[in-house]
């Protein structure tokens, strides 16, 4: 109810259920007086931000000034379940304009009545505004949340040397992914290394997945080179070869030296992918030919379909193991109700970022990081699989239950606080003992206090 799926609906119609202020509008047409809208908050200390600018909300794309129910949502969690105060988190939207024709023609729309900022423009008001955080909040968490892929990976590598900052679609969906391929690998028995992964969307959160994989590979001892030539990436022009002419720069590095595959159920027949990952937002797009493809091939196949909202899922978690003959190990971005087969019921498990994002604030806040880098999202990847118990397995779980997140969080943020003691990159002493209790007794828990 707070987040995944219902806050696409909630920006769907932000401008209509608006009751009273939470969060930041920066618009373009005030980007000269940006420090001087930062210094409007409400409160002046504050550990985490998250930003949007509203172009790429979850499956429904443009949704303009009303994505700022994402920020609002991503910080009412870090709150619930990452220990970070409410009055210490800022939700933003950037409001650059909108292209949503909807929206534009809505009465109540509260956003800026513009067409989208684009180009240099674009990127200039982004610097703007990060300057002006580094200016009023040099030492917060800031989050980039939901942009589109021609300017999610260009504003991380830009500034993920420069300041305390993340992007959750690229950095904290390839953690969570990760995650669960490692609670799957409990079920198979065999190393990630030696794994086999086709993608279905090869946009900035499928690279971001990629490439950490290619990290945790290499960690494993096999070189950059196989690591890559493991992952195979499928869009709407079919397989990404390298004899394509046109693709992203991000994209050229798996792009594999084969013959041209235009259909996915073919693809998974030539390649033998031992996993399939969706994040393509093709709700559907893993029809009974995949999953009896991806059948044939594997004993246990793994599928992923990753994308959200629900409607947008490539397949269902019922589809999944009913076309598998229960033999599927699945995982969603969506949720989905427990499914039987024969004698057996199969609960599926929620491969959300709500396992990796809240954990990582509590470890930036309880060791006061200067940055956040990739080793950091595979050892939180590594801590959320941990947590996973044998009981889980048993019931087709590669994530831990939701009614057990805190734990699982402390235990993430617990790993993700080794890193950042060993890498030099705390400004707080490393504390004897155990990382984890020490991580609780910082983290705010809203509970009530008891009236008897």
């Amino acid at each position: 109810m707070v987040y995944t799926p219902v806050v696409a609906l909630a920006c769907q119609q932000f401008s209509h259920i608006y009751r009273r202020p939470r969060g930041l509008f920066v618009s373009y047409p005030l980007r000269d007086s940006l420090p001087t809208l930062l210094r409007n908050r409400p409160n002046a200390e504050v550990d985490v931000i998250v930003v949007t600018d509203g172009e790429r909300i979850l499956g429904i794309g443009d949704q303009g000034a009303g994505g700022l129910g994402i920020p609002i949502g991503k910080l009412s969690l870090y709150t619930l379940i990452g220990g970070i105060r409410p009055e210490r988190t800022l939700p933003i939207v950037l409001d650059v304009g909108t292209n949503n024709a909807e929206r534009l023609k809505d009465a109540e729309y509260l956003g800026w009545r513009h067409e989208r900022v684009t180009g240099q423009a674009y990127f200039d008001f982004v610097d703007q505004f990060v300057r002006a955080v580094k200016q009023e909040l040099p030492n917060t968490c800031l989050q980039w949340e939901d942009f589109a892929t021609p300017h999610a990976r260009p504003i991380l590598e830009r500034y993920r040397d420069e300041l305390l900052t993340f992007n959750d679609d690229i950095q904290g969906t390839a953690a969570v992914a990760l995650a669960g391929l490692l609670g799957a690998l409990r079920i198979t028995g065999a190393p990630l290394a030696r794994q086999r992964f086709l993608f279905l969307g090869a946009g900035s959160a499928a690279i971001g997945v990629a490439e950490l994989l290619v990290k945790a590979m290499s960690a494993e001892g096999v070189s950059t080179d196989e690591a890559r030539s493991r992952i195979w990436l499928f869009d709407r022009q079919g397989l990404i070869t390298a004899d394509r002419t046109q693709m992203h720069e991000y994209q050229r590095p798996f792009a594999q030296r084969h013959a041209p595959i235009a259909d996915f159920a073919t693809a998974i027949e030539v390649l033998r992918p031992t996993g399939i990952i969706g994040l393509s937002t093709v709700g559907g797009a893993f029809d009974r030919r995949v999953i009896e493809a991806m059948s044939r091939v594997n004993e246990r196949p793994m599928i992923f379909p990753y994308s959200n909202p629900t409607s947008r899922s490539e397949c269902t978690a019922e589809q999944a193991y009913a076309w598998s003959e229960g033999r599927a190990i699945f995982a969603s971005g969506s949720p989905f109700p427990p499914v039987r087969i024969g004698d057996r019921t199969f609960v599926p498990g929620q491969g959300n970022n709500v396992y990796i994002f809240p954990a990582m604030g509590m470890a930036v806040f309880a060791t006061g990081a200067r940055r956040v880098t990739d080793a950091m999202f595979i050892a939180a990847a590594r801590g959320v699989a941990e947590k996973v118990t044998p009981t889980d397995i048993g019931i087709g779980l590669i994530y831990p239950p939701v009614a057990a997140i805190l734990e699982t969080e402390l235990r993430a943020a617990a790993k993700v606080a080794e890193v950042i003691f060993d890498r030099g990159l705390a400004t707080v002493a490393r504390p004897s003992g155990d990382l984890e209790p020490w991580i609780r007794a910082q983290a705010y828990v809203p509970t009530y206090r008891s009236l008897v």
